[in-house]
């Protein structure tokens, strides 16, 4: 095991150096498009001294891929790699991102989809870090960061959600998630949606979560939410939460419970952080086409 790690480390150092990020992720992409990325593929992107770019190479061995990046593999039928890691780190200008891939879902347009989306998400958030970086050295001040990693929250023999979080720090810190969830058997994506029968859900989840967000500022003074008559008068009644969107930010967690998730400042101050909220399933499952993912 120890000579099969030493090899690969050699083999990462010894990789000559792509010069250009857009044309590495282009061409990854529209290898991506031919056929979906292969645990075994292997590339490294240098942008300078500061940055440091590489796509992870996994062999067959899950403790070797493992030892090299701490890849989670989850589950025997989807895993998930770190495909791609973006490091910068100069002076006031820092960068950590890590880029998943799945593999082995049965829908491979799908999975495709899914892993093309990553490296898209990611290039873009490096680009717009890149044109900030630009602009704040031509001031010659200012603080930069972006982090942006990902989660497996549920990978059972019918659901699979990913989390994937950026948190971009200049004055303040701002997080923002994204959730994909998939059904493993019919190999589909899931929505907000799919899962009920009409859109009653929107006003009966928008109205647990407002019972929630009123018990939660009732038990600790120091929880606010934006919400009308919870003293927030002074707050334009636009900016007051009245209800979720019809594809609200979700995922179903490993009790297959459902979660609606909030972004920064969506519902509360930033202080608050991203704020989830668990829908009790008996307070929503006539609403719900059946029982097969929410329980």
């Amino acid at each position: 095991m120890d000579k099969k790690l030493k090899k690969l480390k050699n083999e990462y150092k010894n990789t000559p150096i792509p010069e250009d990020l857009d044309k590495v992720v282009q061409q990854a992409i529209k290898q991506n498009k031919k056929k979906r990325l292969h645990p075994n593929s292997k590339w490294f992107i240098g942008l300078a001294a500061a940055v440091i770019i590489f796509m992870v190479s996994i062999n067959t061995s899950t403790a070797v891929a493992q030892s090299l990046s701490k890849i989670p593999v989850v589950g025997s039928i989807v895993e998930v790699l770190t495909v791609l890691e973006i490091h910068v780190n100069e002076d006031n200008f820092n960068v950590n991102v890590k880029v998943p891939q799945l593999n082995n879902l049965e829908n491979k347009d799908l999975e495709t989809s899914l892993n093309q989306k990553y490296l898209e998400e990611n290039k873009e958030l490096y680009q717009s870090f890149s044109e900030k970086m630009k602009e704040m050295k031509k001031t010659g001040n200012g603080h930069l960061s972006v982090d942006a990693s990902y989660n497996v929250l549920t990978n059972d023999d019918v659901i699979f959600s990913i989390k994937r979080t950026v948190v971009e720090t200049q004055a303040s810190a701002y997080t923002t998630n994204k959730f994909d969830t998939v059904d493993k058997q019919k190999q589909i994506m899931l929505t907000l949606p799919i899962l009920f029968k009409n859109d009653h859900y929107i006003n009966a989840i928008s109205e647990i979560i407002k019972e929630q967000m009123r018990e939660q500022m009732k038990n600790d003074p120091g929880v606010i939410y934006w919400l009308s008559n919870a003293g927030n008068e002074e707050l334009p009644a636009e900016e007051l939460f009245n209800q979720i969107d019809a594809n609200q930010n979700f995922y179903i967690n490993d009790q297959h419970k459902l979660v609606i998730a909030f972004n920064e400042y969506e519902v509360a101050p930033g202080y608050m952080g991203a704020v989830e909220f668990v829908i009790p399933t008996e307070k929503i499952e006539n609403l719900l086409v059946g029982n097969k993912y929410i329980q």
